[in-house]
Protein backbone atom coordinates (compact mmCIF):
# COMPACT_ATOMS: atom_id res chain seq x y z
CA UNK A 1 0.00 0.00 0.00
CA UNK A 2 1.48 3.36 -0.96
CA UNK A 3 1.56 6.49 1.08
CA UNK A 4 -1.53 7.97 -0.55
CA UNK A 5 -3.70 5.02 0.46
CA UNK A 6 -2.47 5.16 4.03
CA UNK A 7 -3.27 8.86 4.18
CA UNK A 8 -6.83 8.32 2.92
CA UNK A 9 -7.45 5.63 5.51
CA UNK A 10 -6.14 7.85 8.25
CA UNK A 11 -8.40 10.72 7.19
CA UNK A 12 -11.46 8.44 7.09
CA UNK A 13 -10.68 7.03 10.50
CA UNK A 14 -10.31 10.52 11.90
CA UNK A 15 -13.63 11.64 10.49
CA UNK A 16 -15.33 8.56 11.91
CA UNK A 17 -13.95 9.35 15.32
CA UNK A 18 -14.99 12.97 15.15
CA UNK A 19 -18.58 12.31 13.86
CA UNK A 20 -21.10 11.47 16.61
CA UNK A 21 -23.19 8.24 16.39
CA UNK A 22 -26.74 8.33 14.89
CA UNK A 23 -29.26 9.37 17.55
CA UNK A 24 -32.86 8.05 17.78
CA UNK A 25 -35.28 10.94 17.74
CA UNK A 26 -38.57 10.53 19.71
CA UNK A 27 -41.09 13.31 19.19
CA UNK A 28 -44.01 13.00 21.64
CA UNK A 29 -46.25 15.01 19.35
CA UNK A 30 -45.73 12.53 16.54
CA UNK A 31 -46.16 9.60 18.96
CA UNK A 32 -49.47 10.95 20.26
CA UNK A 33 -50.74 11.49 16.73
CA UNK A 34 -49.66 8.00 15.72
CA UNK A 35 -51.54 6.53 18.68
CA UNK A 36 -54.60 8.50 17.67
CA UNK A 37 -54.28 7.34 14.08
CA UNK A 38 -54.30 3.68 15.19
CA UNK A 39 -57.15 4.50 17.60
CA UNK A 40 -55.15 3.56 20.68
CA UNK A 41 -56.15 6.63 22.65
CA UNK A 42 -57.91 9.96 22.23
CA UNK A 43 -56.74 11.78 25.31
CA UNK A 44 -57.52 15.48 25.13
CA UNK A 45 -54.43 16.20 27.21
CA UNK A 46 -52.19 14.61 24.59
CA UNK A 47 -53.09 16.94 21.76
CA UNK A 48 -49.70 18.60 21.66
CA UNK A 49 -48.35 21.14 21.14
CA UNK A 50 -50.63 22.98 23.50
CA UNK A 51 -51.64 26.59 23.31
CA UNK A 52 -49.19 27.51 26.05
CA UNK A 53 -49.30 30.60 28.21
CA UNK A 54 -52.10 32.91 27.05
CA UNK A 55 -52.33 30.90 23.84
CA UNK A 56 -49.10 32.36 22.52
CA UNK A 57 -47.48 29.12 21.39
CA UNK A 58 -47.06 29.48 17.59
CA UNK A 59 -46.61 25.71 17.15
CA UNK A 60 -50.12 25.19 18.53
CA UNK A 61 -51.65 27.59 16.02
CA UNK A 62 -49.64 26.14 13.16
CA UNK A 63 -50.74 22.61 14.06
CA UNK A 64 -54.39 23.00 15.12
CA UNK A 65 -55.55 26.27 13.61
CA UNK A 66 -56.96 24.62 10.49
CA UNK A 67 -58.51 21.76 12.55
CA UNK A 68 -60.22 23.41 15.52
CA UNK A 69 -62.75 20.55 16.06
CA UNK A 70 -60.32 17.71 15.59
CA UNK A 71 -59.35 17.34 19.28
CA UNK A 72 -63.03 17.48 20.29
CA UNK A 73 -64.17 14.70 17.94
CA UNK A 74 -63.25 11.18 19.00
CA UNK A 75 -62.80 9.32 15.71
CA UNK A 76 -62.12 5.92 17.23
CA UNK A 77 -64.68 3.33 16.06
CA UNK A 78 -64.33 1.51 19.38
CA UNK A 79 -64.32 4.69 21.46
CA UNK A 80 -66.93 5.28 24.17
CA UNK A 81 -69.29 6.80 21.58
CA UNK A 82 -67.72 5.37 18.44
CA UNK A 83 -69.84 3.90 15.63
CA UNK A 84 -68.42 0.42 16.14
CA UNK A 85 -69.19 0.58 19.86
CA UNK A 86 -72.72 1.72 19.07
CA UNK A 87 -73.09 -1.05 16.50
CA UNK A 88 -71.91 -3.66 18.99
CA UNK A 89 -74.24 -2.27 21.64
CA UNK A 90 -77.11 -2.28 19.18
CA UNK A 91 -76.24 -5.82 18.10
CA UNK A 92 -76.23 -6.94 21.74
CA UNK A 93 -79.56 -5.24 22.35
CA UNK A 94 -81.00 -6.83 19.21
CA UNK A 95 -79.65 -10.21 20.31
CA UNK A 96 -81.36 -9.86 23.68
CA UNK A 97 -84.56 -8.72 21.98
CA UNK A 98 -84.39 -11.64 19.56
CA UNK A 99 -83.89 -14.00 22.50
CA UNK A 100 -86.91 -12.52 24.25
CA UNK A 101 -88.98 -12.87 21.07
CA UNK A 102 -87.79 -16.46 20.63
CA UNK A 103 -88.72 -17.30 24.22
CA UNK A 104 -92.12 -15.68 23.72
CA UNK A 105 -92.61 -17.54 20.43
CA UNK A 106 -91.62 -20.85 22.04
CA UNK A 107 -94.05 -20.18 24.87
CA UNK A 108 -96.81 -19.40 22.40
CA UNK A 109 -95.95 -22.53 20.43
CA UNK A 110 -96.15 -24.68 23.55
CA UNK A 111 -99.40 -23.05 24.60
CA UNK A 112 -100.84 -23.47 21.11
CA UNK A 113 -99.87 -27.15 21.10
CA UNK A 114 -101.50 -27.70 24.49
CA UNK A 115 -104.63 -25.86 23.36
CA UNK A 116 -104.71 -27.86 20.13
CA UNK A 117 -104.57 -31.11 22.08
CA UNK A 118 -107.16 -29.72 24.47
CA UNK A 119 -109.60 -28.69 21.73
CA UNK A 120 -108.92 -31.11 18.88
CA UNK A 121 -111.35 -33.99 18.45
CA UNK A 122 -108.52 -36.10 17.02
CA UNK A 123 -107.26 -36.73 20.57
CA UNK A 124 -110.65 -37.43 22.19
CA UNK A 125 -110.23 -41.20 21.85
CA UNK A 126 -106.97 -41.14 23.85
CA UNK A 127 -108.19 -38.83 26.58
CA UNK A 128 -107.11 -40.37 29.92
CA UNK A 129 -110.52 -39.94 31.55
CA UNK A 130 -112.24 -41.46 28.53
CA UNK A 131 -109.92 -44.47 28.58
CA UNK A 132 -110.15 -44.98 32.34
CA UNK A 133 -113.90 -44.58 32.84
CA UNK A 134 -116.27 -43.40 30.14
CA UNK A 135 -115.19 -45.84 27.44
CA UNK A 136 -116.13 -48.88 29.51
CA UNK A 137 -119.42 -47.26 30.53
CA UNK A 138 -120.40 -46.52 26.93
CA UNK A 139 -119.30 -49.85 25.42
CA UNK A 140 -122.88 -51.29 25.38
CA UNK A 141 -124.15 -48.14 23.68
CA UNK A 142 -121.36 -47.97 21.10
CA UNK A 143 -121.73 -51.68 20.31
CA UNK A 144 -125.54 -51.75 20.47
CA UNK A 145 -125.81 -52.91 16.85
CA UNK A 146 -123.84 -56.03 17.73
CA UNK A 147 -126.19 -57.09 20.54
CA UNK A 148 -129.90 -57.89 20.62
CA UNK A 149 -131.61 -55.86 23.38
CA UNK A 150 -134.17 -58.69 23.80
CA UNK A 151 -131.60 -61.42 24.15
CA UNK A 152 -132.45 -63.95 26.87
CA UNK A 153 -136.15 -63.06 27.08
CA UNK A 154 -139.01 -65.54 26.65
CA UNK A 155 -140.69 -65.57 23.22
CA UNK A 156 -144.04 -64.09 24.30
CA UNK A 157 -142.34 -61.13 26.01
CA UNK A 158 -140.13 -60.57 22.96
CA UNK A 159 -143.17 -60.61 20.69
CA UNK A 160 -145.06 -58.23 22.96
CA UNK A 161 -142.18 -55.72 23.08
CA UNK A 162 -141.82 -55.83 19.31
CA UNK A 163 -145.54 -55.57 18.60
CA UNK A 164 -146.12 -52.80 21.14
CA UNK A 165 -143.32 -50.68 19.67
CA UNK A 166 -141.29 -50.62 22.88
CA UNK A 167 -138.34 -52.33 21.21
CA UNK A 168 -138.40 -49.78 18.38
CA UNK A 169 -138.60 -46.96 20.93
CA UNK A 170 -135.57 -48.31 22.78
CA UNK A 171 -133.63 -48.65 19.53
CA UNK A 172 -134.43 -45.08 18.51
CA UNK A 173 -133.40 -43.70 21.89
CA UNK A 174 -130.18 -45.71 21.82
CA UNK A 175 -129.35 -44.47 18.32
CA UNK A 176 -130.02 -40.89 19.42
CA UNK A 177 -127.71 -41.20 22.41
CA UNK A 178 -125.03 -42.87 20.29
CA UNK A 179 -125.19 -40.06 17.72
CA UNK A 180 -124.88 -37.48 20.49
CA UNK A 181 -121.90 -39.32 21.94
CA UNK A 182 -120.13 -39.60 18.58
CA UNK A 183 -120.87 -35.94 17.93
CA UNK A 184 -119.29 -34.98 21.25
CA UNK A 185 -116.21 -37.06 20.43
CA UNK A 186 -115.81 -35.75 16.87
CA UNK A 187 -116.44 -32.06 17.54
CA UNK A 188 -113.59 -29.68 18.30
CA UNK A 189 -114.38 -28.37 21.76
CA UNK A 190 -112.76 -27.65 25.07
CA UNK A 191 -111.81 -30.81 26.95
CA UNK A 192 -113.77 -29.74 30.02
CA UNK A 193 -116.91 -29.19 27.94
CA UNK A 194 -116.44 -32.58 26.29
CA UNK A 195 -116.11 -34.33 29.67
CA UNK A 196 -119.23 -32.58 30.99
CA UNK A 197 -121.05 -33.69 27.85
CA UNK A 198 -119.90 -37.27 28.51
CA UNK A 199 -121.25 -37.02 32.05
CA UNK A 200 -124.65 -35.80 30.88
CA UNK A 201 -124.87 -38.47 28.19
CA UNK A 202 -123.96 -41.15 30.70
CA UNK A 203 -126.73 -39.97 33.02
CA UNK A 204 -129.23 -40.06 30.12
CA UNK A 205 -128.00 -43.50 29.09
CA UNK A 206 -128.45 -44.87 32.61
CA UNK A 207 -131.97 -43.43 32.74
CA UNK A 208 -132.75 -45.10 29.41
CA UNK A 209 -131.39 -48.43 30.62
CA UNK A 210 -133.39 -48.21 33.86
CA UNK A 211 -136.54 -47.36 31.91
CA UNK A 212 -135.93 -50.23 29.48
CA UNK A 213 -135.42 -52.74 32.28
CA UNK A 214 -138.59 -51.48 33.97
CA UNK A 215 -140.58 -51.85 30.75
CA UNK A 216 -139.31 -55.40 30.26
CA UNK A 217 -140.29 -56.34 33.80
CA UNK A 218 -143.72 -54.73 33.46
CA UNK A 219 -144.26 -56.49 30.15
CA UNK A 220 -143.41 -59.87 31.67
CA UNK A 221 -145.67 -59.17 34.65
CA UNK A 222 -148.50 -57.98 32.41
CA UNK A 223 -148.28 -61.04 30.19
CA UNK A 224 -148.23 -63.24 33.26
CA UNK A 225 -151.44 -61.63 34.51
CA UNK A 226 -153.08 -62.04 31.11
CA UNK A 227 -152.14 -65.68 31.05
CA UNK A 228 -153.54 -66.23 34.55
CA UNK A 229 -156.78 -64.43 33.67
CA UNK A 230 -157.15 -66.48 30.51
CA UNK A 231 -156.74 -69.70 32.46
CA UNK A 232 -159.36 -68.59 35.00
CA UNK A 233 -161.83 -67.72 32.27
CA UNK A 234 -161.36 -71.03 30.51
CA UNK A 235 -161.65 -72.93 33.75
CA UNK A 236 -158.16 -74.25 33.65
CA UNK A 237 -157.53 -72.63 37.01
CA UNK A 238 -160.02 -72.72 39.92
CA UNK A 239 -159.86 -69.95 42.44
CA UNK A 240 -159.81 -71.52 45.90
CA UNK A 241 -162.55 -70.30 48.25
CA UNK A 242 -162.00 -69.79 51.93
CA UNK A 243 -164.40 -70.93 54.70
CA UNK A 244 -165.66 -67.40 55.15
CA UNK A 245 -166.59 -67.00 51.52
CA UNK A 246 -170.19 -65.88 50.85
CA UNK A 247 -172.00 -65.25 47.63
CA UNK A 248 -173.74 -62.02 46.80
CA UNK A 249 -177.19 -63.52 47.62
CA UNK A 250 -176.01 -64.69 51.02
CA UNK A 251 -174.61 -61.27 51.80
CA UNK A 252 -177.94 -59.60 50.80
CA UNK A 253 -179.99 -62.00 52.96
CA UNK A 254 -177.76 -61.34 55.94
CA UNK A 255 -178.22 -57.62 55.53
CA UNK A 256 -182.03 -57.96 55.40
CA UNK A 257 -182.13 -60.16 58.49
CA UNK A 258 -180.10 -57.75 60.48
CA UNK A 259 -182.09 -54.76 59.29
CA UNK A 260 -184.55 -53.22 61.77
CA UNK A 261 -187.07 -52.75 59.02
Amino acid sequence: MNFRGILILALLAGQAGLCPAQKKIRDKHITNQQERMVFKQWDRNKFTPTSGFLGLNPDYWITWFLHPNYPKTDLRPLGPYGPQTQRLGLALAMQQTAGAYKLHADTLAGTALIEMVNYSAAFSSIDPLWLLYYKSEFVPLLQAEMHDPLEGMVPNVRAYLYNSGLAAWYGEQSDLLRDRLLGAMQTNADRGSRIINYHRLLADYRKLQASWESKKQHAAHYLGLLESLSKIRTGETVIPQSSSYRSDKQIADAILRNSKL
